[in-house]
């Protein structure tokens, strides 16, 4: 397993919402916790004849963690004036109400109470997620077609 993959194994893991996963392959035992702050941790225990191979990856992923998680801290501090957007259910994102129709919401859309932001797929029903406050779409935070969890930021909005 090069760092590549277990990059990929830490991205898939914190936005699958899982708060623990351990992998255990023939030569290699990986371990990944996710905090409350969406910090992730990876512990690896490796035997003793496979120490010289991991140990060139090792610090390589050393070197990449902290660097993605500096820029992940200013950006929440600003991302705080706004509000998210969560998702109240279970299910498939769509930002269109069907293929061939434009999307609910832009960045940049002013949006108001009751506005119809996005819909959900869950058990082959399509759920209308409408707005509960008013303000400015900031930022979209899924992708279209996406599954999403409960509780899963979907939007940041500009209340002002």
């Amino acid at each position: 397993m090069d760092l590549k993959e277990i990059q990929n194994l830490i991205k898939f893991v914190a936005k699958s919402g899982a708060s623990e996963v351990k992998l255990e392959m023939n030569d290699v035992k990986i371990t990944i916790r996710t905090g409350s702050e969406s910090e992730t941790t990876i512990v690896q225990q490796v035997p003793m004849q496979a120490a010289p191979v991991m140990q060139q990856h090792m610090p390589a992923h050393q070197a990449v963690a902290p660097a993605a998680e500096s820029p992940a801290a200013p950006a929440a501090t600003e991302d705080s004036k706004y509000i998210t957007i969560k998702s109240p259910i279970i299910g498939t994102f769509y930002r269109k109400p069907s293929p061939d129709k434009p999307v609910f919401v832009e960045v940049g859309t002013d949006i108001k109470e009751g506005d119809v932001l996005c819909v959900i797929e869950a058990m082959k029903l399509f759920n209308e997620i409408e707005s509960e406050i008013s303000g400015k779409i900031v930022k979209v935070l899924v992708d279209d077609a996406s599954p999403v969890e409960f509780d899963q930021p979907l939007f940041l909005v500009d209340p002002s």
